[in-house]
């Protein structure tokens, strides 16, 4: 009798911890890892723009935590999707600039890096990538091949939205893809595929965990508003007019987005994370503009601050402060491991370059991990490459260009110092005040290279 007890005790115990487990399991939080695609650094309604229509976005930072000092890990596409989704220097990631667009392309994100995607697969997530890739265009580079269960969208750098044809350079590529399966939905506008691919698969897993990459390409060029958006803002100047209305058309499908996690009944058990990937576009296919970086100098290729100092916010209902502000630098390769942190999973095991910010999300009076650690930017390698460096308040500029009336000037802006807190818009180069600085500053850098 007493064995049977033990038994049947250690055997309810067993059930119930196993229980208890599930249970953990389940309070695990979803995570939606949202990235716009050369939104500009003012260009949302709760970051200062007063001609723009964001409601949907601006809702998420009332109930959720807006970072006003945010970083991307670079001026530029793919090597700001590779910091992104591996919480390490794009550089160190194997992705120094822009990889393949086309089947036969150059440059991807190896195969060996480790992605959240992968990170969340271990603990027990599904996992989907939905919208824009531009991280290699090979199976052994493609999301399935990163840690993604599902995918959906285009490989290289952007589309049209109807057509969903790659129009860069000839021959002209016909660019959407399903889980490594060309798929063709012509007509329709890419925003509305991406929002119906993720409503259905938050209906599939809305009882189990999930991770969603929501990899917009808009308001990336071709700029392609809709009608009632484009008849919205008919008063607003050329080309600003056409950047507000895609924007605009944006959030409202990300309106939809949110709606359905209401509609699910999982907005408070979903972290939502809100970056641009690099500045507003000054290219001639973006009309050589339309986009702002507020009182910033630069754009997207840029280093100065209009190119990487962007729109962020964090939100989560259930776990996070609501409708406040954060001041203390952030780098969107510090999402992996407070994503890691929050979600109460194990970060991957390889050296990463991003700081948990879970501590200064949870406390305001928390400083930045970067306080103690600088941030490196570099985009392409060798003599040639673009870089800065920020400690503290200085941020010094190696080699960039100041792209903010055009993607290709040329003149280059080399070893020049910037007091970010006196000077937030690098009018004033003090190299020449502070030769230790620009020394020491130099001397991180080159042993980042190393």
């Amino acid at each position: 009798m007493n064995g049977n007890l033990l038994t049947y005790g250690f055997g309810l115990g067993l059930v119930c911890g196993l229980a208890q487990a599930a249970a953990t399991a389940e309070r695990r939080p979803n995570v939606i890892v949202i990235m716009a695609d050369d939104q500009g650094s003012a260009d949302l309604g709760c970051f200062g723009a007063k001609d723009l229509h964001t409601p949907h976005t601006d809702a998420l930072a009332q109930r959720g935590i807006r970072l006003t000092q945010f970083y991307s890990a670079a001026p530029v596409c793919s090597p700001s999707r590779a910091g992104l989704l591996t919480g390490r220097w794009p550089v160190r990631a194997g992705v120094p600039s822009n990889c393949a667009s086309q089947a036969g392309g150059r440059g991807a994100l190896p195969a060996s890096e480790i992605t959240m995607a992968e990170m969340f697969k271990s603990a027990g997530y599904a996992t989907i990538h939905v919208g824009k890739w531009h991280l290699g265009y090979t199976e052994d580079t493609s999301p399935r091949a990163q840690g993604f269960q599902h995918s959906f969208g285009h490989m290289g750098g952007c589309i049209d939205n109807y057509s969903h044809f790659f129009y860069w350079s000839g021959p002209n590529v016909h660019d959407l893809w399903r889980n490594g399966e060309e798929v063709h939905h012509e007509g329709q506008f890419f925003p509305d595929l991406m929002v119906q691919e993720a409503e259905a698969f938050i209906d599939q897993h809305r009882r189990q965990p999930f991770f969603m990459y929501y990899a917009l390409n808009t308001p990336h060029y071709p700029y392609q508003g809709d009608a009632q958006w484009l008849k919205h803002f008919k008063d607003l100047p050329y080309p600003r007019n056409l950047y507000a209305a895609f924007v605009a058309a944006q959030d409202e499908r990300l309106g939809r987005l949110f709606a359905k996690l209401d509609e699910a009944e999982l907005r408070d058990d979903t972290i939502v994370v809100f970056q641009s990937d690099n500045g507003h576009s000054t290219e001639e296919r973006a009309h050589f503009g339309g986009g702002s970086a507020g009182e910033f100098r630069g754009a997207k290729f840029s280093l100065l601050e209009g190119g990487i100092h962007l729109p962020a916010i964090i939100a989560w209902p259930g776990g996070l402060p609501e409708n406040q502000t954060r001041t203390q630098v952030a780098h969107a390769c510090d999402w992996l491991p407070t994503l890691a942190d929050l979600a109460g999973i194990q970060r991957p095991s390889v050296q990463l370059d991003g700081h948990s910010l879970a501590g200064l999300l949870r406390d305001p009076t928390k400083p930045s991990p970067h306080d103690q650690f600088a941030l490196h930017w570099q985009v392409g390698t060798g003599g040639n490459a673009d870089w800065a460096v920020r400690r503290g308040n200085w941020k010094l500029i190696g080699n960039t260009r100041d792209t903010s009336q055009g993607d290709n000037p040329k003149q280059r802006l080399l070893s020049q110092l910037f007091d970010l807190q006196r000077d937030p818009t690098e009018s004033i180069d003090v190299a020449k005040q502070h030769p230790q600085i620009v020394a020491e500053l130099q001397k991180l850098h080159n042993e980042h290279l190393q």
